[in-house]
């Protein structure tokens, strides 16, 4: 029987369209859903959510348990098919808060925190604090099962859980389905959406549309060059840093562009603050965004209960495509991020955690040869690369030196401070997360 466990399933409305994306395939619907969390609130909404869906869309063929708390997660992982990973460990408060509010003392502002920049790092200490016991517990109790990682920050927990764990894991993330699409729509192109063809590859949150071409074969690129140069010229709008990005280097990239805001020193730079408005640079996006989303939930949460939202159409999320193809053979196409050991992107490093196209069936997955990307591009990437590959030095080591280290290699960080302010910050931030930063100590 398979089986697909959740992890952090307290996040409904992620968990309520994955899961129903797999009660809508034959091969998965009549699996066993394990839910598993440390909020028992949460988690008995999301039980209730997803067994009344269970029972609306899909005949009541899934079995659908929970587990609740630590000393509970080795029973749901037990004799798992597929784990998915969507935990956030320290939540918006305390942690989000604490990300965000230290670095503002000395001066550092971020827009989201969760991949790069010194949130990032810090989010992915932690998490990967957790992500080890977890580990430990899938090597014993479900060893052949497939590790759907969607947490971030990907390419640090991807990478860590790739390069110091036996478990077999993919990273995935919804940006790459969507990039070109949006590309498109933004600069009046969708005319050319129905059966472009496009390459997209590089680290999570910034691989590059590489080549994207319409149904006949024409490149698309000269035009949306040109459009968006004049678009960011004579317009206001909130993609304007990944338009400078097709100026500057020649390409587009998959996240958006308040993320990539803070991926590199040009943008958020106190010396220049008028950056900010040309723009449109929301700073302390992330917290806001998580104060929205926890009332939207209360909003949500009364339509779910009530009945009002029980129905499901199959999202764009790859993790139910992935399942699929590894149980019934039939390819499937995704972006993935993997360990670059065989040289998929010739021009960065081999424990690089890069984003490439894979190919999924019952063999397994099998990232695909890309070749190098154009210089300037590998160049971008390898500036967040060096404080990935920190970073996840710092999570296997335990050492603070080496977390001052990932911060110093942080691009945006080591723009605005000097390598004093950098490590008490540093030392600041891992004394308030308190213990969920105890092994850095």
């Amino acid at each position: 029987m398979i089986k697909i466990t959740f992890i952090g399933a307290g996040s409904t409305v992620f968990a309520r369209n994955l899961l129903g994306d797999a009660m809508m395939s034959e091969h998965l619907r009549d699996a066993e859903m394990a839910l598993y969390d440390i909020d028992a609130e949460r988690l008995e909404e999301s039980y209730i959510i997803i067994n009344a869906m269970n029972q609306n869309i899909n005949e009541g063929r899934a079995r659908i348990t929970k587990f609740c708390g630590e000393q509970n997660r080795k029973d749901a992982l037990r004799d798992a098919t597929f784990i998915v990973n969507a935990i956030q460990v320290g939540g918006y408060e305390p942690s989000t808060v604490i990300d965000f509010e230290i670095p503002k003392k000395y001066g550092l502002r971020q827009t989201i925190g969760d991949t790069l920049g010194i949130g990032g790092i810090m989010r992915g200490l932690r998490t990967i604090t957790v992500i080890k016991d977890i580990a430990r517990e899938i090597e014993e109790v479900c060893p052949n099962a497939w590790f759907l990682n969607y947490t971030n920050p990907m390419a640090i927990i991807t990478g860590y859980m790739q390069r110091y764990t036996k478990v077999k894991t993919i990273g995935l993330c919804h940006s790459v389905q969507v990039c070109s699409e949006k590309l498109l729509q933004g600069l009046d192109m969708a005319d050319k959406l129905d059966g472009r063809k496009e390459l997209i590859a590089g680290i999570n949150h910034m691989a590059w549309l590489l080549d994207i071409k319409d149904n006949n074969g024409n490149d698309l690129y000269p035009e949306i060059r040109r459009r968006a140069a004049e678009k960011n010229r004579i317009q206001k709008h909130g993609d304007m840093v990944r338009y400078e990005y097709i100026n500057n280097f020649g390409y587009y990239c998959t996240e958006s562009s308040e993320h990539n805001a803070e991926y590199n020193p040009y943008y958020i730079k106190s010396k220049y603050p008028e950056l900010i408005e040309k723009y449109c640079i929301p700073l302390d996006e992330y917290p806001c965004r998580c104060i929205d989303q926890i009332e939207q939930w209360k909003k949500q949460k009364e339509e779910i209960m009530s009945g009002g939202l029980m129905q499901h159409e199959r999202s764009i999320e790859y993790g139910s495509r992935i399942m699929e193809a590894l149980v019934s053979g039939v390819p499937y196409q995704i972006n993935g991020n993997v360990i670059n050991s065989g040289g998929f992107i010739e021009n960065l490093p081999v424990d690089a955690c890069v984003e490439v196209p894979c190919l999924v069936n019952n063999y397994g997955i099998s990232p695909t040869y890309v070749g190098k990307l154009p210089t300037q591009l590998a160049a971008m990437n390898m500036t967040n690369i060096n404080a990935q590959l920190m970073t996840i030095e710092a999570a296997a080591s335990c050492n603070r030196k080496d977390i001052y280290m990932a911060a110093m290699l942080d691009p945006h960080t080591a723009a605005e401070l000097s390598i004093e302010d950098i490590k008490s910050m540093v030392d600041e931030l891992i004394t308030a997360h308190g213990d969920y930063m105890k092994e850095y100590i």
